[in-house]
């Protein structure tokens, strides 16, 4: 398996892909086969995706997307900080506008990215430590994220390129008797 790291060309894939991406997903949502064997099929291909990329010499994550903190997160971040959690409220987050209970770095990359590593790592959120989520399950109910995530992340984008290969991507945008809602280019 080809291993692509390189971030701009990821990005730019990815505006290429985009339709493609769309009707993957559409494809998945209508997948004749069990959630737990998609995943089974997504976790396979995201470790072996993983054991060959070192997130530290990238931390486009940390650049491009701000985690979600519950009061835990908030917690625990400021304790390993040794900085009162009302100081690091006030200093480093916002509400989220979709959660109001939770919280997102005011700015990005986050202020605690340093030299592509986490300065705080041991107190991490849990959203951080969960990225990019493909080892959870569901995943079709969560592609929304994924789609999101594969310009961002050189792990999503490797395991969702190798996703279509193995489900038989080649076959299903050319099958007459598959509909997506819309009309291919």
């Amino acid at each position: 398996m080809e291993i692509i790291i390189d971030l701009e060309y990821i990005k730019e894939i990815a505006k290429e892909k985009d339709e493609e991406n769309w009707g993957f997903r559409a494809f998945l949502k209508q997948l004749d086969m069990a959630p737990r064997e998609i995943d089974a099929v997504v976790h396979r291909i995201a470790e072996e995706v993983v054991s060959q990329i070192d997130c530290t010499k990238c931390a486009n994550c940390c650049k491009q997307i701000s985690p979600v903190l519950d009061k835990d997160d908030v917690s625990t971040f400021a304790l390993g900080l040794k900085m009162p959690m009302s100081e690091f409220k006030e200093q480093y987050l916002i509400p989220d506008e979709e959660a109001p209970l939770n919280y997102r770095f005011k700015e990005l990359p986050c202020p605690f990215l340093k030299n592509d590593r986490c300065s705080n790592y041991d107190y991490r959120p849990k959203d951080c430590r969960s990225y990019p989520h493909l080892h959870k399950k569901y995943f079709t109910s969560r592609l929304l994220g994924v789609i999101g995530n594969y310009e961002v992340c050189p792990i999503v984008f490797n395991t969702y390129e190798q996703l279509k290969t193995q489900l038989g991507h080649n076959n299903w945008r050319d099958d007459d008797d598959f509909e997506f809602g819309f009309e291919w280019e």
